[in-house]
């Protein structure tokens, strides 16, 4: 039990360095080691501490959220749209501590005030109590009163400490969850349902009811106030941040104070022009006086603050009309809706698709009878933008959900969350998405193939499956509308160009379910050869870097149905090789040895691929995100936040691809 307690603290300190402060002083296999002997100590005891590192990876499934009353309202802010807002709340800032001198001549004067900025993040706001020092709940805002508990949930974040020094009785500190835009963009590399953006993720993962859900999407959490505190009180702001860094709360580092609202509106241009470098989303900044006694003097309107407000950048969210929803059918045979929206400006673009996801997200949404009616739209890193939700209460037309296939006829099932169209052998949509997906450029990259060519060749062709395309001959091309000579017989030379492609390649083509193409790599650098990768088991499978339960078992159902053995048996009858790349000798003197490499941007004359793998040939160890451990970032042109992240900590960064050649001894 002593050691049990001993590595509890131990790992949590390790934990307090890397998630908080970005500063690891363990590497990762001997931090591995330490929670390897806690987990082994916990199951032969039978016993697991309440503060332990384990409980992160999310816990048992749970039946709903419990209500929590907040011991302090957390309040909504004031919003300023624009800098004419922003002078306006000053003014009437400025008023209020004036007339509270006025009226208060036997008290200290409030000083003059000054003002501190803050990000606005985009996530869910989490309110968390701590209780002699242990975290004992966590909640999200509700209507700033009541909230709803997510103890369990937040748990899973590894920068939300369980544990913090200050044990001296109950106090509550506010922040956001949120979701980093590189670990969103590293999740869907592998996801078998892609999220759409950081703040949906990180709210659906808070508000999920399986902590497991949460602890896959590797949540982060910066906090920013106290609510509630028995026996502290704090002189101003500074003060705050302070006792929030002491506690190891993980507290983001831009802060800026200002002494006037001039510097103030200055401050918040620069942080508009710089919004799209940080690694996480924020849709403005808050404005606060920095002095404790003005706050408490001013005091609140019904709903906000009066010594602060939200300055909103430019809107990315807006309302329009919800004029109808169809329902598309994916190469998957899964059923998507996609709402039509009375046409309107949002962020520089003209919108009028919508997407919806599934039916649960329709019902979660309140916009089952929502045609005809007023809806709010969200566009944030999205091409295609998502409904949030009605924008009032009046009543609409019904969405009426389908019960067959929209295209083919057949029955649909419902699988989890989606609908789905099992004909995958007679339903058009399904099968001229499976084509064009094996003919694009990260599958088998046959040169000019389309989905209209798709198109042409199921109608014309009699084209069903991936392995017919090379059976046709240019007897049956010539003949197509818009087919001459040429064209034909250029589509024949990339059909037998293809045939040499790798086996990465063929397995990302074949599209295997939940599977993507750092999945589809990962298999072929590790089995190296297709009959080993078609008769891998399920436990093999979960073995492997980021395969768990769900895509293993997805892989396995591919390889035995006994549709995709013939179809694969015929493509390697016709000539298709599937071989895995030839391994090259990795250098060992190369100044990227043994080096963890960053490319972002692009670069003028090779692909991010092609760059890659010429660094992995000289031992480097290419990653996906910037961090303390990164050696060299590679920046190329539209470098974005990772380049940002890599000069605030650092490190080396090559924005010249004539250096990089160089280096590469090319």
């Amino acid at each position: 039990m002593e050691r049990m307690k001993e590595l509890v603290a131990l790992i949590t300190e390790h934990n307090y360095y890397y998630y908080t402060l970005d500063e690891p002083k363990l590497n990762d296999a001997d931090y591995d080691k330490l929670y390897d002997e806690l987990v082994a100590l916990e199951r032969s005891l039978g016993v697991t501490l309440p503060e332990s590192p384990t409980l992160r990876v999310g816990g048992e499934l749970l039946k709903g959220f419990e209500p929590h009353r907040h011991r302090a309202r957390l309040w909504s802010l004031d919003k300023a749209q624009d800098q004419e807002d922003l002078l306006a709340w000053n003014a009437r800032m400025l008023r209020a501590v004036a007339d509270y001198n006025a009226k208060n001549p036997d008290k200290e004067p409030l000083p003059q005030p000054s003002y501190v900025i803050e990000l606005k993040f985009d996530g869910l706001t989490l309110n968390l109590t701590y209780e002699n020092g242990e975290l004992v709940q966590a909640s999200t805002r509700g209507n700033g009163t009541i909230g709803e508990g997510i103890l369990s949930q937040v748990r899973t974040i590894r920068s939300v400490p369980l544990t913090i020094p200050f044990t001296d009785g109950i106090i509550e500190v506010q922040g956001e969850g949120i979701m980093g835009l590189s670990v969103l963009a590293k999740y869907n590399e592998t996801a078998a349902e892609p999220l759409k953006n950081a703040r949906n993720a990180a709210a659906g993962a808070l508000r999920n009811l399986n902590p497991a859900v949460t602890a896959e999407r590797k949540l982060d959490a910066f906090i920013y106030n106290v609510g509630f505190a028995e026996g502290v009180s704090f002189a101003d702001h500074q003060e705050m941040q302070q006792f929030l860094k002491n506690n190891r709360f993980k507290v983001n580092p831009y802060v800026k104070y200002c002494d006037s609202i001039e510097d103030v509106a200055a401050e918040l241009v620069q942080i508009a022009a710089r919004r799209e470098s940080f690694d996480f989303l924020i849709d403005g900044a808050v404005v606060k006086l920095t002095d404790m006694r003005t706050r408490e003097a001013l005091g609140y309107t019904d709903k906000f603050p009066r010594w602060a407000v939200a300055f909103k950048f430019e809107a990315e969210e807006t309302t329009t009309v919800l004029e109808s929803v169809s329902w598309e059918v994916g190469r998957t045979g899964k059923i998507t809706p996609v709402a039509r929206v009375e046409a309107v400006d949002l962020a520089g673009v003209t919108v009028q698709n919508c997407t919806l996801n599934n039916i649960g997200d329709i019902e979660r949404k309140n916009l089952k009878h929502a045609l005809g009616t007023l809806v709010t739209i969200r566009r944030s890193n999205d091409v295609i933008p998502e409904i949030l939700g009605k924008a009032d209460d009046q009543p609409g037309v019904e969405i009426v959900y389908p019960v067959v296939c929209p295209s083919c006829g057949m029955e649909l099932e419902q699988r989890g969350a989606h609908l789905f169209c099992n004909n995958k052998l007679g339903c058009r949509p399904q099968i001229i998405g499976r084509i064009t997906h094996f003919a694009s450029r990260d599958a088998m990259d046959i040169e000019s193939f389309s989905v209209m060519t798709a198109e042409q060749l199921y109608s014309d062709c009699e084209v069903r499956d991936p392995a017919d395309l090379y059976v046709l001959t240019f007897e049956d091309l010539i003949k197509l509308d818009r087919f001459g000579e040429k064209k034909a017989q250029k589509l024949l030379d990339a059909l037998e160009k293809s045939k040499g492609r790798d086996l990465a390649a063929f397995l990302f083509a074949l599209g295997i379910p939940n599977t993507g193409k750092a999945t589809t790599k990962m298999l072929a650098d590790h089995y190296r050869d297709l009959n080993a990768v078609m008769g891998a088991t399920a436990e093999e499978l979960v073995s492997l870097p980021d395969i768990g339960g769900i895509v293993a078992d997805s892989i396995v159902g591919f390889f035995n149905d006994p549709i995709i053995i013939d179809s694969i048996n015929r493509m390697r009858s016709a000539g298709i090789k599937a071989e895995a790349e030839k391994l090259p000798e990795v250098r060992t003197d190369s100044v990227f040895s043994g080096k963890t490499v960053v490319l972002t941007g692009t670069l003028p004359t090779m692909s991010r691929d092609e760059a890659a793998k010429k660094l992995e040939a000289q031992g480097a160890k290419i990653s996906g995100s910037v961090s303390k451990k990164t050696d060299f970032v590679i920046a190329g042109e539209s470098a974005g936040s990772k380049l940002t992240k890599a000069r605030d900590l650092g490190v080396t960064v090559i924005d010249d691809e004539a250096e990089l050649l160089r280096l590469l001894g090319e």
